[in-house]
This record gives C-alpha cells, structure tokens and sequence, in this order.
C-alpha cells in the first residue's frame, strides 16, 4: 500500500449524490486511510433525537471505500460486497468523525474497518465500528 489513488478519492466524494445530500465531508487522504465529518442536522436523527442507523451506516461505508479506493490502481474502483456495523452506543452531538482504515488490500477484494465517533469538539466517542469488504472491478466504459 504504497501509491495513494487521491484521484479516485476526491472523485467518490464530489460525485457521489447521496453523500453531497447528507453532507459528508473528507477530512484528510492517506495511503489505506481516510477520515470524515458528517456535521449533524435534523435530518440525520431517528425519532428519539439519535443519529440514525442509516446516517451512521452510510458515513462508515462511504468512508471505508475511500480508503479501500485510496489504495487501488488507475482504472479500478471498489464496491461494497459485504458489510457489518455494531452500535456501540447511542449516538447524540454536533457532528460524526470516521476514520476508516485498509486492514487488508487485495486484488479482488480489500477489508476496511471504519470506526465512527459522535459528540463535540471536546468531547468525542467511538457510537460504531464497521467492517467493510471492498470488491476491486475495473469497469467497462459502457456500465456507467
């Protein structure tokens, strides 16, 4: 994991149109590591005022292919082939930070784990980890 693909990076977040919806934000890009913020709205909350399953659920996938992107070669990109989340406590603050990070890269398939944290700038707690299988495809140019 020595080449960092910023490139595919930065193109997963600007054109992504769910993510530009929810607001997700990349922080920073290194080599089988990527870090966002997801600053929190109405929106984002379930019915008792906790950050909602599928917005944590989103951040940590959509972090973890950043980072499994950050590794492939020109040309490939990565989907998710399988994916598991644990709450690990309610989730309550000002915004979400996730840092996922490339456990394994493979040719065919990458392992990330995203871990994401919820509070305020002073005050910030692991809420979920996910573990994130990345499929490595080279698409054809007519998929798209």
């Amino acid at each position: 994991m020595d080449n960092l693909n910023k490139q595919e990076v930065e193109r997963i977040f600007a054109s992504a149109p769910f993510i530009a919806d929810m607001d997700l934000k990349m922080v920073s890009i290194e080599t089988g590591e990527c870090r966002s913020r997801l600053v929190l709205a109405n929106r984002h909350l379930q019915q008792d005022g906790f950050v909602h399953f599928g917005v944590q659920a989103t951040v940590a996938d959509h972090t973890a292919g950043a980072a499994g992107a950050s590794v492939v070669k020109p040309g490939q990109i990565v989907l998710t082939s399988d994916f598991s989340l644990k709450l690990l406590r309610s989730a309550s603050g000002t915004h979400l930070d996730c840092i996922a990070r490339v456990l394994k890269a493979g040719s065919s398939l990458t392992v990330v784990e995203s871990e994401v944290y919820c509070g305020t700038e002073d005050n910030m707690r692991l809420v979920s980890k996910a573990t994130v299988t990345l499929a490595v495809v080279s698409p054809r140019t007519d998929m798209r």
